[in-house]
């Protein structure tokens, strides 16, 4: 079992309990090296020196646009040391999408790769546009730069700082489905329980070796990798690769136990000739993650593997998980497994909404975000109460497992009867020459809006539309059964893998 306190009051505090007991047990691993409680715990002191010789003061924000490797968790690290707000910039934005998260955020000191500070530099981003601030950059490649200097500089003494566990720590930055993004504001109270009730839980102890892959400019992949495991005195296995054979490898190699994924690369691992069984064998737990996994690619998965895929529900604003199925695998077909033992799921108006757990051991213990970056109005809108109102719709079964039918905002109303995206794109996948689909709605002068969708087939697959309006008039409503039909060869998708729906009524035009 973990040897860590339930919930540490600050991030500067993760590491101490394992170099108390054990220094130097392995707590990192990335393409760069590996690293031990002891040497990770003095490099995030370094860190959080290096930001503050460059003029970084607590409160300020502190943006990364990163690789997975060592800089961009010791510079997380290091912000939180100093108390500042700790900014996720994904690699694969668009220069204005970028230039939007540091004007909004208001960040002083960007630490980035060499194609980010290039598009600063060219004028492609205009730093402090918006906000009238100015943006320091420095870009952190291998060998001496500024930020590695900073580092080489800093002393080995810890950082010793006087950090407010409930004050605004990170900044999540959705990517919603109209308009400009949220920034989700968190505390570093908030950032750190999800790990500690994941490894309550579970079970978790110093043989967890949790490995990911997603971006950790995503404020979700801080809290579940180091966050995450060094609460259960484990380690954390950063991969560099993101196809099924160097992710199979990584898990191979570095004899992961617990993974998560995306539904597209669960598929690509139940399917690809070139990834054997063997290959996952360490695994004890698989998490779907970033969107619904079809339950066809879950049963192909389990069969080649052994393993069940475990599901999960997570928001920016929780942060990360809230639900997830049991470790044993029980599972309720369409359903996004059970809340974490400090929250409870309420159903109001059909809405699904997120609050403390008022009963057991962990009542109390959430709280919940600390609202949206500069965002009054949609602070009010989303908590109420104490609570968090997601604006996705389902219920909850008598066993407790959570059921999401769709967005709120993406439910079709056609001649006044509601559409459920998710309910179509479901029976659509349970045609093997599927690969991905999207159900969108159109306006519509006598109806409102017509119910239209987008098709990827799998490579090598064909199918008519004839043939996939027939399976679906077979299993659905005729009101619910697409008017508007597009193949495409793929579709455009954010950094968590979800495909971006804003984009696809335009297809149709």
């Amino acid at each position: 079992m973990s040897e860590v306190s339930p919930v540490p009051r600050t991030i500067a505090e993760l590491f101490a309990p394992v170099v108390a007991v054990d220094p130097e047990r392995e707590a990192l691993v990335t393409r760069s090296g590996r690293w031990s409680y002891a040497e990770l715990d003095r490099l995030a002191s370094r860190a959080a020196h290096a930001l503050a010789a460059l003029g970084v003061r607590a409160g300020d924000r502190v943006a990364g646009g990163l690789p997975n490797d060592l800089d961009v968790i010791l510079a997380f690290h290091g912000a939180m040391r100093l108390g500042a707000v700790w900014v996720g910039i994904n690699r694969a934005l668009a220069p204005p999408e970028k230039q939007y998260l540091l004007d909004d955020s208001g960040t002083s000191l960007l630490l980035c790769d060499a194609a980010t500070a290039e598009q600063v530099t060219a004028g492609q981003m205009s730093a402090g546009q918006m906000s009238g601030r100015d943006v320091r950059v420095l870009t952190v490649e291998d060998g001496p730069g500024e930020w590695h200097d900073a580092l080489a500089a800093a002393p080995d003494d810890p950082f010793v700082s006087d950090i407010d566990p409930f004050a605004p720590a990170g900044i999540a930055y959705t990517s919603g489905t109209t308009g400009y993004p949220k920034g989700a504001t968190h505390s570093q109270h908030n950032l750190l329980v999800p790990g500690a009730m994941l490894g309550a839980s579970r079970g978790w102890g110093p043989s967890l070796r949790k490995g990911d892959f997603l971006a950790l400019t995503i404020l979700n992949m801080q809290v579940l990798t180091t966050l995450t495991s060094a609460q259960a005195g484990g380690s954390a296995i950063i991969f560099d690769r993101n196809d099924p054979v160097g992710v199979a490898e990584w898990i191979r190699d570095e004899r992961v136990t617990v993974w998560n994924g995306p539904p597209a690369l669960i598929h690509s691992l139940a399917h690809d000739d070139a990834v054997a069984p063997d290959d996952l064998a360490t695994l004890d737990e698989v998490w779907n993650g970033g969107g619904d996994c079809p339950e066809p690619v879950r049963a192909a998965f389990e069969e080649k593997f052994g393993k069940p895929v475990l599901m999960t529900y997570g928001l920016s604003e929780a942060p990360t998980v809230v639900t997830i199925d049991d470790p044993d695998g029980k599972h309720a077909v369409g359903g996004s497994g059970r809340p974490l033992p400090h929250l409870e799921i309420r159903v109001i108006d059909d809405e699904l909404c997120v609050a403390a757990a008022t009963t057991g051991e962990h009542a109390g213990v959430y709280k919940p975000m600390l609202g949206y970056w500069n965002r009054d109005d949609a602070t009010a809108e989303t908590l109420r109460d104490g609570v968090l109102h997601t604006g996705d719709l389902g219920f909850v079964d008598d066993d407790g497992f959570l059921h999401v039918r769709d967005r709120k905002s993406l439910v079709i109303i056609r001649g006044g009867g509601n559409v459920y995206p998710a309910e179509i794109e479901r029976v659509l996948h349970e045609r093997p020459e599927v690969e991905a689909c999207a159900v969108v709605g159109l306006p519509d002068e006598r109806l409102g809006e017509r119910v239209a969708v987008a098709v990827q087939l799998r490579a090598g697959a064909t199918a008519t539309e004839d043939e996939l309006r027939e399976h679906c008039l077979a299993n659905l409503a005729k009101y619910k059964v697409p008017e508007r039909w597009l193949f495409v060869d793929a579709f455009p998708r954010n950094s968590m893998g979800k495909i971006q729906r804003r984009d696809l009524p335009a297809l149709f035009t």
